[in-house]
């Protein structure tokens, strides 16, 4: 069993107020925690990994084909692998969340 100490996860800024930090990793699956300050957001994006999240604090605004849905803190999601997805902050207050990548994703780096 592998276990990856909380003190030990270091954050790193994918994109400007996007701070994202990799938990464990199996050989099946991967955690990453995130959290998205007030008014930023995750750009538009897809990857193969299937993506099941939780939102532990705030909400969040994904848009998904055209479609825009609120995730509230306590909600689930699941964001199949190569749908094009993105995600914004329009609260007054950061988003934290948990997601669940299979296959295993590393730091996306949106950056480059």
């Amino acid at each position: 069993m592998d276990i990856v100490p909380d003190a030990d996860a270091e954050a790193v800024e994918a994109v400007d107020g996007v701070f994202l930090t990799q938990g464990a990793v199996g050989e099946a699956m991967s955690i990453q925690r995130f959290e998205i300050d007030p008014g930023d957001a995750v750009p538009e994006h897809d990857h193969p990994h299937e993506q099941i999240g939780i939102i532990t604090e705030g909400a969040i605004t994904f848009a998904v084909d055209g479609d825009e849905r609120v995730v509230e803190a306590g909600d689930t999601y699941v964001i199949p692998g190569g749908e094009p997805h993105a995600a914004t902050n329009r609260d007054d207050e950061p988003v934290v969340g948990y997601d669940i990548f299979s296959p295993p994703r590393a730091n996306p780096d949106w950056g480059e």
